[in-house]
């Protein structure tokens, strides 16, 4: 697993995952399992991996340009 979510992809991944699991605990409707959502982003903002991203060929990581 090579590395395919960068810093700011990163952060956003935790928000929108930490938003998707406050839907847990908010809603009282059936729509509220839609939360568990959130534990996918927040596990591919730890891990720096996406699935997606590999299969699509999307990279957002910082590339190091040699000096």
């Amino acid at each position: 697993m090579q590395t395919n979510v960068g810093k700011v992809d990163r952060l956003l991944r935790f928000v929108a995952g930490i938003a998707l699991l406050s839907l847990l605990f908010l809603l009282q409707s059936p729509l509220k399992w839609l939360g568990l959502l959130g534990i996918a982003y927040i596990a591919t903002g730890l891990l720096r991996w996406c699935p997606a991203y590999s299969v699509l060929g999307i990279n957002t990581c910082e590339t190091k340009t040699p000096k």
